[in-house]
């Protein structure tokens, strides 16, 4: 069975993705584009040389009979609206983050997805792909250094443009820690806080680099996650879970060890995109195997984009007061919960 997958947004990680479909992956193929930006669509089915229709946007997309799956793949706000359109016509979604801009944009997609009555949604958190971060949650799962005490994480970026403002750590880069850690101890968020410690040189105007943020969750465990986005010496994704038996680390990414000049040295990866390059294969490449064997995704829930939404609003909160703010969530579905055992 070939997947006829549409695709909205056709953008840099549009594209990414129809090259992934087209070219690595199997099981699918994209037989339709949309993007805001009409010019940008057509040039993607000429550049992937595609066999697929452009549509001027999302609705006519979604309502082509012969697509069964759509990529929503386009600007954040757009999101909610996409994702609706296609849990209403019964069509499979994978939706990069966010799933929506809101905790209440994402109930709407979770309350959806549970009149259909089957799993129709997935969301791109691909770090649950990483083959570092499987090694970590398979650690975990076996009890390997005892019940979780504390985690101490970083996220580190060479540097950023002027367009990435203060907030954008939590919504473009804490995101991705805010939902691995949940996956990785399955315990929910109780209250975060922030710091700011002394501001680089190398930020800018409207950006306050680095920020700490301290999460407890209701288990108890206490994270330290550092965002640092002007690092400098490059991309950098760091995990350490301290338990009660011993600590579990996330392995550095495989790199040449070289003695020279009275040196040792290995290289540190720049770009994000090569670091999780696998975990974005495996992630699509499950999402297209479990829709053709299960009937429905398995990976990352609404669900779990309902938990991250309101995690990062907390968050955002705690950057605006410099106070520590509560995080509430609602008691998970049965429905969800069903899912879980299943993918699990």
């Amino acid at each position: 069975m070939t997947i006829k997958i549409g695709v909205i947004g056709t953008g840099a990680i549009g594209r990414e993705h129809i090259d992934r479909i087209e070219n690595i992956l199997s099981g699918g193929e994209v037989k339709a584009v949309t993007d805001v930006n009409q010019e940008s669509a057509y040039k993607a089915v000429k550049d992937y040389n595609l066999d697929a229709t452009v549509y001027p946007d999302d609705v006519a997309l979604v309502g082509d009979p012969n697509i069964d799956a759509v990529f929503v793949t386009s600007w954040g706000p757009a999101h909610e609206q996409s994702v609706l359109l296609a849990i209403e016509a019964g069509k499979y979604v994978f939706c990069e983050k966010p799933l929506a801009t809101s905790a209440e944009g994402c109930m709407r997609i979770v309350d959806a997805e549970q009149k259909q009555g089957k799993r129709l949604v997935q969301v791109g958190f691909m770090r649950r792909y990483d083959e570092g971060y499987v090694q970590l949650k398979e650690a975990l799962d076996n009890n390997e250094i005892g019940d979780p005490l504390m985690i101490h994480c970083s996220h580190r970026n060479p540097g950023v443009d002027e367009n990435y403002k203060t907030n954008m750590a939590v919504t473009e880069t804490l995101i991705h820690e805010i939902d691995a850690l949940h996956w990785l101890i399955d315990d929910n968020y109780e209250s975060v806080r922030v710091d700011f410690p002394r501001k680089t040189k190398h930020s800018h105007a409207e950006l306050q680099d680095p920020q700490v943020f301290t999460l407890k969750t209701q288990g108890g465990v206490l994270i330290h996650a550092e965002v640092f986005v002007n690092c400098k010496y490059g991309y950098d994704i760091q995990c350490e879970v301290m338990g009660e038996e011993g600590i579990a680390k996330l392995p550095e990414v495989a790199s040449v060890v070289v003695r020279k000049e009275s040196k040792l040295s290995s290289n540190i990866l720049n770009d994000w995109k090569i670091r999780f390059m696998d975990a974005y294969n495996k992630e699509l490449q499950n999402f297209l195997d479990s829709v053709e064997k299960y009937g429905e995704p398995q990976g990352p829930t609404s669900w779990d984009g309902y938990i991250a939404a309101v995690t990062a609003d907390a968050c955002l909160q705690a950057q605006e007061t410099g106070e520590e703010v509560d995080i509430k969530l609602q008691d998970t579905p049965d429905f969800y919960k069903k899912q879980v055992a299943v993918r699990n």
